[in-house]
Parts: C-alpha cells; sequence; structure tokens
C-alpha cells in the first residue's frame, strides 16, 4: 500500500476494512492534497482510520489532533458525477476524538474518490482524497470433484472466461488514466460446513492456490497471491454441518491490499512465482 505524501502533515492511513459479500467493501489508495494549517503551535495533523472506511455503510472515521471543528465530505463516482457533498459539524469534540463520518449516496453507482476534509476549532485545515480501489472479478466458480483440487479440462472454461474479466477490468482502469503499481491478484478459496473445520481449511487453501496457478500459467504478469479460509468467511451464515453451495466458493480479488475477511482467522497470503 502507497504511503501518501502529505502537502498538510496529513498522517498516513491505515489498513482495509474487513470484506462483506464479495463485491463491496473497498480497498483504498490514498493522497493528501493542499492543507495550509494556520493555528499558531502545532499543525494540524488528520488521520483517516482506513480499517473504518465501509463503503457498504457509507461512513469512516476521522481523527484531528487539534479540538474539532467540521468535516466536509464530496464522494465522485465512476462517472463523475457527484454522489454525495456533505458538511458534518463536531465543534466541541476534544482532540484526537473520533469522528464518524457518514454520507448518502444519489444513486448505486461505484466510487472514484472521496476527498475528506477537516477543519479544527480555528478553521485551519487539512484534505485527504481516497481513491477506492477494489474489484471482484465476476465470474462462475469451478467445480472440484470431492476432496481434490485438481482442475478438470471441463472446468476451464469458467477460468477463461474470469481471464477475459480480469483483462477488461485492467483495460477500463488504464483507459481512465489511474495507475496502480501495488496491484495484485488475490484468489481467495472458501468451503461450507460440511467436515472437520481444519480439513475444510487445507482444501480451500490448495483449491486456491489451483486457481492461481492457473491464472499465472495462463498468462498473467501482476502479483497473484492466494489463500484458503476453509468455513471462517460464509457468505451465508449457517449451522455446523450444513450444505450451503454459496459458501463452497472463490473469490478474485483485484486490489492493492489483501482483503480482510473477520471472523478472527489470520490470512498468511502466499505469492505464486
Amino acid at each position: 500500500m502507497r504511503t501518501p505524501r502529505s502537502l498538510g502533515r496529513a498522517l498516513p492511513l491505515a489498513s482495509l476494512p474487513g470484506l462483506v459479500g464479495s463485491l463491496l467493501l473497498a480497498l483504498l489508495a490514498a493522497s493528501s492534497f493542499a492543507a495550509p494549517a494556520r493555528a499558531a503551535g502545532t499543525r494540524l495533523q488528520v488521520q483517516v482510520e482506513k480499517a473504518k472506511v465501509d463503503l457498504k455503510q457509507h461512513r469512516l472515521e476521522v481523527k484531528m489532533s487539534h479540538p474539532a471543528g467540521k468535516v466536509k465530505i464530496t464522494v465522485v463516482g465512476e462517472s463523475g458525477a457527484t454522489l454525495a457533498d456533505e458538511e458534518h459539524d463536531f465543534a466541541g469534540h476534544a482532540a484526537g476524538a473520533t469522528l464518524v463520518v457518514t454520507w448518502s449516496p444519489s444513486s448505486d453507482e461505484g466510487v472514484s474518490t472521496i476527498d475528506v476534509v477537516a477543519y479544527d476549532a480555528q478553521g485551519s485545515w487539512v484534505g485527504v482524497q481516497i481513491s477506492p480501489w477494489f474489484v471482484a472479478i465476476p465470474h462462475e466458480d469451478v467445480n472440484f470433484k470431492t476432496d481434490q483440487s485438481d482442475i478438470q479440462d471441463t472446468e476451464t472454461p469458467k477460468l477463461e472466461a474470469a481471464f477475459t474479466k480480469l483483462n477488461e477490468v485492467l483495460a477500463k482502469d488504464a483507459a481512465h488514466g489511474r495507475q496502480h503499481p501495488g496491484i495484485t491478484l488475490f484468489i481467495a478459496g472458501h468451503t461450507d460446513t460440511v467436515g472437520n473445520a481444519g480439513y475444510n481449511l487445507k482444501l480451500s487453501q490448495s483449491r486456491a492456490r489451483a486457481i492461481a496457478a492457473w491464472f499465472r500459467k495462463r498468462g498473467v504478469r501482476m502479483p497473484i497471491a492466494y489463500e484458503g479460509f476453509g468455513e471462517t468467511a460464509l457468505a451465508v451464515k449457517t449451522a455446523d454441518n450444513v450444505d450451503e453451495a454459496k459458501n463452497r466458493r472463490v473469490d478474485y480479488i483485484l486490489s492493492d491490499d489483501p482483503p480482510r475477511y473477520g471472523g478472527g482467522f489470520a490470512p498468511a497470503w502466499k505469492r505464486v512465482p
């Protein structure tokens, strides 16, 4: 993850929020923009916690090193349209307080940038621009034989279709003039709750590794990382030993930071040579 260069000494952003479902909760790249600090004494510093940025719930958290004044937020969609332009009054909040900033988007359009401008009680301000970069590649899940991780020839058309989608996303991003030097293709395997949890974890890891290796062999040159989550990140919450097809899945995610799923499992992403 790139550390933003601060013109107003804004603090670097932290890590990503947990993944909800397979499409939302973006991975974010951030940069600071013009931020003249006029207050006497120490400069105003602003921290936007990436771990608290939630695109699905339309909220993020801000902290200021000075007593707070207000926060302005502007959300711009992929089309260039302004999805939200709001101002929140935080007067009376002490320095270091967690300020929860929400917004109400005018549509479900994907977010291109989020501009956050934080003002202290004296009117000094720091601006931070957040650019979401998290794309879940739509695909049809590969069907594996029971207890196996080998990809059958009959399943390769599904991977070929996903490979095409991957290239389309990259081409569209390049056409918009965006650059993501740290972009990685993350392959995350999951299972349902049938069977032993430890076994399911290993099986999901093996299947994720097989798909990651297929993409590398197919010609994907960017970094590829894989991990199995077993039954720790269910798409549909079920009891133990429930055969739920939606939980037997593998996510293909383009991001510049590892996706997080919660559930208490600490992933150890492995890189494909």
